[in-house]
């Protein structure tokens, strides 16, 4: 019987060094005591940012200090929580770390309604009159960017006060999805039975085995079935938060409020939604081929996930995927490369999947700390781009921190997902140059064609369902389980045309953590359009190129996410990247054919 084990029986060579932020927890005690000791002091600078630029730039700081203590007292918390999301002991502590994080925001929220208030032409002045004041000049210019949306210090203190409130919906999906939610145990072609869990399932759905992979489908939406209601409620009272919090900003909608906080134009959600429903021929040819290699007379939903390389899928042991992605990213230079190599010899990666453990995989830490990478390492191809994947995050706030001051440490997900997908692109340059094994070429390509179906196409078809979900809030219709299931249902029958899209499949919206996020799954389709054209550009011109792309890593959010872009290359108020994307996903379905004999 294939089980999950438990943490304490994985090496620890396979698991992260949260040791490095805090050796024991009584250290954790101190920070954590010491952030009520700051908040008193940012608390003194209210109703005096407009006394004079000293006293701005003092306030600066003293928040600096306050939010960088408490972002390493909560992601310590959050860290050894999702080791074991069953511990009531972190779970406690994450909620504790909630909670003074929530009182730091409330107790910082009248720094941007009262930098809003200053004129324009002082604010000016002090910058070039007090020495340091300058490093802000761009946060500032950003606050004051969005002073038609902030309120009054009184109501910002309100909404800050609300923060974990409003953030209940997703803390509930959260514990039930990764700590609640059990699935049935599927047997095998052996008879032997495997237990689904939320790590495993599209693994199992890549089983040679086709009506294995049936039992799995259907088990794994039919457990599913028996919470819609509950699942739909959680997210009814997001999209609403999200609506109320929109008008209360004054923005006409959830999605302006979104990105307005990035700078994002809306207009560049709407031109990708449109680009890949122009394009949906590509996804379509994409289906018919898996269907006409898996020789089956209609594609089922339970065959999506179906490798089509003509062979078992490959078994990647996860020493093999770390030579593979530290060697594919010496494209980047051997700066990037030593980095990466580094990274995993000191225990950045919790790497395989335990009992209790969060499902999923994310790129961690804090601006004091190493980088941070979960995973939930399955042995497979799949798990070795994610690798690649959340390496690229890492390697991302590595760069920035050391070239940012901390107000520009951090970077937009908009751009967050750049850094990802570059290394993606150039993993699979690699595989396919370096590896002469043609049935691992084939799976590669099946594998890259798999990232273009479901990061580019996928993630914007959840983008659209995002949309119309909260639009039907915005219009005052009632959000139900029901009318979820048909939004996600008739978004899937057109992105799959040739395939048969049935009623369980019409439930998948409610295993996409990310909505949780309002509007943060587009990303992924603007990140990989335009990683294809960074990664195109670094393969064609090298190390200039590597060069500029590693510049633009140590930006951080020094520049607006469009202008970032802009200085790797890549123009994204346009629908080129997004056409050029989709333009070699074309080619390497045409590779895959003549790999598989079939052009």
């Amino acid at each position: 019987m294939s089980e999950v084990r438990e943490r304490s029986e994985i090496d620890e060579e396979y698991t992260w060094s949260l040791g490095s932020i805090y050796a024991d927890e009584e250290m954790w005690e101190e920070d954590f005591d010491e952030v009520g000791e700051l908040i008193e002091q940012v608390t003194h600078f209210e109703g005096r940012l407009d006394e004079e630029g000293s006293v701005l730039l003092e306030a600066l700081k003293a928040r600096e200090q306050l939010l960088r203590t408490i972002q390493n007292v909560a992601s310590y918390a959050r860290m050894r929580w999702d080791e074991d999301t069953r511990r009531e002991r972190y779970q406690a502590l994450t909620a504790r770390s909630k909670t003074l994080a929530a009182d730091a925001s409330s107790a910082v929220s009248y720094f941007e309604p009262e930098i809003q208030a200053l004129d324009a032409t002082t604010l000016e002045g002090w910058i070039e009159e007090v020495d340091g004041l300058g490093t802000y000049e761009h946060h500032l210019e950003d606050i004051h960017r969005l002073r038609d949306h902030t309120r009054s210090a009184e109501v910002e203190a309100l909404l800050a006060d609300l923060s974990d409130v409003l953030g209940a919906p997703s803390d509930i999906y959260q514990m039930f999805h990764n700590a609640d939610l059990s699935f049935p145990s599927v047997d095998n072609s052996a008879g032997e039975p495997i237990e689904i869990t939320v790590s495993n399932f599209t693994s199992l759905l890549r089983d040679a085995d086709r009506d294995f992979r049936e039992r799995v489908y259907t088990a794994y939406y039919e457990t599913w079935a028996d919470y819609r209601n509950t699942v739909a409620t959680a997210y009814r009272h997001v999209i609403e938060g999200e609506r109320q919090l929109a008008e209360a900003r004054n923005f006409e909608s959830a999605l302006e409020k979104s990105l307005a906080g990035p700078n994002v134009p809306i207009e560049v959600y709407d031109r990708l939604v449109e680009t890949v429903n122009d394009n949906l021929d590509a996804i379509h040819r994409h289906v018919e081929l898996k269907r006409s290699i898996l020789g089956v007379d209609e594609l089922e939903m339970w065959d999506l996930y179906a490798p089509i390389g003509g062979e078992d899928d490959p078994t990647i042991a996860y020493e093999e995927a770390t030579e593979h992605v530290t060697d594919a990213l010496g494209l980047l230079g051997e700066d990037y490369r030593s980095r990466v190599a580094a990274g995993i010899e000191s225990r950045w990666i919790d790497v395989y999947e335990s009992r209790g453990k969060r499902g999923g995989a994310y790129s961690g830490g804090t601006y004091d700390t190493q980088p941070f990478i979960l995973m939930n390492y399955q042995d497979d191809i799949n798990s070795m781009y994610t690798l690649a994947h959340e390496l690229g995050h890492s390697l991302h706030s590595e760069y920035t921190s050391e070239a940012q001051p901390y107000v520009y440490s951090g970077y937009t997900i908009f751009i967050a997902e750049v850094a990802s997908t570059v290394n993606e692109v150039l993993l699979t340059h690699h595989l396919l140059e370096t590896v002469d094994d043609e049935v691992f070429k084939r799976h590669v390509l099946d594998q890259a064609l798999e990232r273009y179906r479901s990061v580019l196409y996928r993630q914007t078809m959840f983008a659209e369902f995002e949309r119309q979900a909260h639009e039907l809030a915005a219009a005052g219709e009632a959000i139900t389980a029901d009318r979820l299931d048909t939004i996600f249902h008739d978004l899937k029958s057109s992105y799959y045309a040739p395939a048969n899209v049935d009623d369980h499949i019409a439930r998948e919206w409610m295993r996409i953590p990310h909505f949780y996020r309002p509007f943060y799954v587009f990303q992924y389709s603007t990140g990989i359009s335009a990683a294809v054209a960074i990664a195109a550009d670094i393969i064609d011109r090298g190390e200039p190129a590597a060069q500029q792309y590693r510049e633009f890593l140590e930006l951080g959010s020094s520049r607006y996410p469009i202008e970032l872009l802009e200085a790797a290359g890549v123009d994204m108020t346009t629908s080129e990247p997004i056409e050029s994307a989709i333009d070699v996903y074309r080619r390497r379905l045409d590779e895959f054919e003549q790999t598989a004999g079939l052009a």
